[in-house]
């Protein structure tokens, strides 16, 4: 029987997105694959699956009450196994609760490349499922489930600092945590080449990452009925399009001036930092803004991968750190100044840059906290790095019996 409230078209637009969103963590997969090394690909492609199925359930169990019950400001109140207490709206609580969990899925799975090659698997799924149980559901709760931040109207329409931020704080700790791959630096501490084995699959990934945020951003809308929903839409498709546009051209640019050949592999990563910077405002900036937005993100994404690598000495494989958390942030910004309602360029003064600034910040040091705390008492009582002999021979065969490539 259906609800007198539920909505058909919107519901099986949400749920279209969803499935959008889910595309993605094979996108995901490919381009943590492609960018690493062959003797490491079965261990990628499973951590992957790990983030989904693990986030899947523990979210239903856990985490979806904590981000989204009442509760205070910080917290929501625990609904284990149950989702009854979110109130069907114009779409059943069950479309909430599937579209959410692939918002879960994928702030645990952005980690899983900045510290891929030399991770314990056993020590993989530990930490990626209190990702999901508690880090990432209680600083969603501050944005999407009527928290402090909420209160204070910081925005983030799909996630550039809720899901992508996050991911890169705990990318960053995990990363510093571990230690660089053997081999990444000499002993004077310049940063060795290590290229992945396949850039072919690491294209596709980017690709397969490009068309699933199209159900990522403009799914966030939740409707597909209505004028100003439709309209809402089709912005939000448009802006997330130019920015990843933009981030890519950025990345080729810069990369051919500054080395002499366009770097395939960075452009990649530019037009990632593109989509995860108009993330949190593509629905509140104009196509021109999201450009904007992406050939800020793009370049900067490029400055950072050879700051984190070559002046800081964190060994990112697949430039998480830049790209999500670097990003992330930048993007949460530039909202505060290309929105146009409210935005620095747009007359609204310096309050939303302000509040965007306080939120991106807040969340990033949450969740590096949570994070570099939960690493370094794993990496103390259990250790979390295979042994320098899997490292060198790979976590395929020592971590899973099998191999990706049996030739």
């Amino acid at each position: 029987m259906e609800t007198m409230g539920i909505n058909g078209l919107d519901t099986v637009w949400v749920l279209l997105a969803a499935m959008l969103v889910f595309f993605m963590q094979p996108g995901f997969a490919l381009v943590e694959a492609g960018f690493t090394r062959s003797k490491n690909t079965a261990n990628i492609l499973m951590k992957n699956f790990v983030d989904f199925m693990l986030g899947s359930v523990l979210f239903w169990a856990v985490g979806f009450g904590l981000m989204h019950a009442a509760g205070n400001g910080f917290i929501g109140r625990p609904h284990f196994f149950d989702y009854s207490f979110f109130p069907d709206t114009n779409i059943p609580s069950e479309c909430t609760l599937i579209f959410q969990t692939m918002f879960c899925a994928t702030a645990a799975t952005i980690v899983s490349g900045a510290m891929a090659e030399r991770t314990k698997f056993s020590m993989y799924i530990v930490f990626s499922i209190l990702i999901s149980v508690l880090i990432y559901p209680i600083e969603g709760h501050w944005v999407w489930g009527g928290g402090w931040l909420a209160a204070l109207g910081f925005h983030d329409f799909a996630g550039s600092t809720v899901v992508h931020a996050c991911g890169g704080a705990l990318a960053l700790a995990g990363a510093m945590i571990l230690g660089p791959r053997s081999g990444k630096y000499t002993r004077d501490g310049k940063p060795v080449a290590i290229p992945g084995h396949n850039l072919a699959l690491g294209a596709l990934g980017v690709f397969i990452l490009w068309f699933g945020w199209f159900g990522f951003n403009p799914g966030s809308q939740l409707s597909a009925t209505g004028e100003e929903s439709i309209r809402a839409i089709s912005r939000v498709m448009c802006t997330t399009n130019m920015a990843a546009a933009t981030g890519g051209i950025a990345a080729l640019v810069i990369t051919w001036i500054g080395y002499g050949k366009p770097s395939l592999s960075l452009v990649c990563n530019g037009i990632l930092a593109g989509l995860v910077g108009v993330t949190a405002g593509c629905d509140a900036v104009s196509v021109g803004g999201a450009a904007a937005i992406g050939l800020i993100c793009g370049g900067v994404m490029v400055l950072f991968v050879n700051l984190i690598d070559k002046v800081f000495h964190v060994d990112d494989p697949v430039g998480a750190i830049s790209v999500h958390g670097v990003c992330g942030v930048l993007g949460t910004l530039l909202t505060g100044v290309f929105a146009t309602e409210g935005g620095l360029l747009y007359g609204g003064g310096w309050r939303m840059l302000g509040i965007q600034g306080l939120g991106a910040v807040t969340v990033v040091c949450w969740a590096f906290a949570c994070g570099f705390l939960l690493f370094f008492l794993l990496d103390r009582f259990f250790g979390i790095r295979v042994s320098p002999r899997i490292e060198e021979e790979g976590l395929d065969i020592y971590e899973h019996g099998e191999t990706a490539y049996n030739n």
